[in-house]
């Protein structure tokens, strides 16, 4: 009976995402001691990850507000706790981009254009009806799955990354993948229209994609590297070459316009398995970073 006691007062205390694999980690990232052009020493290519390191927060609260919209749909008891892990992985991902940013604005890389146009975009995409925002939703989730996918996959990201910076990068791209389904599975109750994933797919390519490039155009002009081409090509190269950054996972955007499309069938539970021990296993290099380690790996499910 004590230890019965004794175990429902733990359960008590740990995240509700932590009973389903989708734990709310809170990370303390060291990021004060990294280089300035921290991808390749290239300010092009460093510039394409402060513009969407400032498009995470605005971005993870659209995602958030879009599947709140539809919370009190949820039933099912493990779709509840996977929802909790859901919202409380994508608050802690603004919060620490938020942290990034101010360090990046403290050393002189001005972030107001791209805020300002990430803010206009998902403000238009708020317009959009309720079951339309959850739809952009779970596109823009497929795309940063696949991108998270492909950081992890490949080890030249973190070879050519600061050793210090890429530490975020790659716990922010782990959560993704263990929260991937999340919002579809919500839009599902909702009805999972392929028209509306169709349109909400091309509302977020028409919104979001132009004010991408005027951002990241931006930025390289503000850091005073717009007649560099040496640096120009080089960072192009990194993010949009035949091996770039996003290159790579074009050809399966438009997996998510097939009729029976769900995120789950595209099994990444090997990867994040990996991923999972070397960063919070037993010797976990983020361990040092994990401040609430003790309640989430009591229940964590990997």
């Amino acid at each position: 009976m004590i230890e019965e006691t004794t175990t429902l007062k733990a359960s008590r205390r740990q995240p509700a995402g932590a009973r389903v694999g989708i734990p709310p980690r809170q990370m303390d990232f060291h990021m004060d001691a990294t280089n300035r052009y921290f991808y390749d020493d290239n300010a092009t290519a460093t510039l394409f990850f402060a513009m969407l390191s400032s498009w995470f927060p605005p971005g993870e609260r659209f995602f958030m507000n879009s599947v709140r919209n539809y919370r009190d749909l949820v039933q099912d008891v493990r779709l509840k706790d996977q929802v909790s892990g859901f919202m409380g992985q994508e608050a802690i991902h603004g919060r620490e981009h938020d942290r990034l940013n101010q360090l990046l604005e403290q050393r002189g890389i001005d972030l107001r254009f791209p805020v300002a146009a990430a803010k206009l975009g998902l403000g238009l995409l708020e317009r959009l009806p309720k079951s339309t925002q959850i739809a952009a939703t779970t596109f823009m989730e497929h795309f940063t799955a696949l991108l998270a996918e492909d950081l992890l996959e490949n080890p030249e990201f973190a070879e050519k990354a600061d050793p210090e910076m890429i530490k975020l990068w790659q716990w922010h791209a782990f959560e993704e993948l263990e929260h991937k389904a999340v919002a579809y599975d919500v839009y599902e109750l909702v009805g999972n229209s392929r028209i509306e994933r169709a349109t909400a797919a091309a509302a977020v390519v028409v919104t979001m994609v132009p004010a991408v490039f005027l951002s990241w155009a931006w930025l390289v002009a503000r850091e005073g590297k717009a007649t560099d081409i040496r640096d120009i090509r080089k960072g192009l190269n990194l993010m949009l070459g035949p091996q770039g950054f996003v290159t790579g996972i074009l050809p399966k955007l438009p997996l998510f316009l097939a009729k029976h499309f769900h995120p789950a069938q595209h099994d990444t539970s090997a990867l994040e398995a990996k991923w999972a021990k070397a960063m919070f296993g037993d010797n976990g290099f983020l361990n040092t970073y994990f401040k609430n380690r003790s309640a989430v790996m009591e229940t964590a499910v990997h």
